[in-house]
């Protein structure tokens, strides 16, 4: 069966545009609308897009690493984000904040609620990548 040209076209098209919008709720999720989860949700629906364009084949194409390990490494860093809040002293993932005067960069300001939403997108990021190889792949002989 020959592909689609429309659908060719299109992924190629938005698949780059969706993951870079997912980066950006990443990053500003903890002062506006977005975060780790729904930042999460548009890069898996961006994978979803290649899933359909070319199967099981073409994820593990442009994503070579186990599902398991990006889910694994998301919950990691989201409890790691956690543990180091209760070892200083304060309540399992109670937020904290730094802030800097950088000579070049001028006043910067870091909570620790980014580690934990970069935790929560692997976690989906993962999730979503295991569903879809899982779905359209073929059994493991091990």
């Amino acid at each position: 069966m020959r592909p689609s040209l429309i659908l060719e076209t299109a992924v190629g098209l938005v698949f780059h545009a969706a993951l870079l919008f997912s980066l950006f709720l990443l990053f500003a999720g903890h002062n506006a609308p977005g975060g780790g989860f729904v930042g999460g949700l548009v890069c898996g629906a961006a994978f979803v897009l290649r899933y359909v364009r070319g199967g099981v084949g073409e994820l593990r194409r442009i994503a070579p690493i186990a599902p398991a390990v990006v889910l694994g490494a998301g919950v990691l860093l989201a409890n790691t984000t956690g543990l180091l809040a209760l070892a200083a002293g304060g309540q399992f993932l109670e937020s904290g904040k730094v802030e800097v005067d950088l000579p070049l960069l001028g006043h910067v300001k870091a909570t620790s609620v980014l580690p934990f939403d970069m935790g929560v997108y692997l976690v989906v990021v993962g999730l979503v990548l295991a569903v879809l190889t899982s779905l359209g792949g073929e059994e493991d002989p091990s």
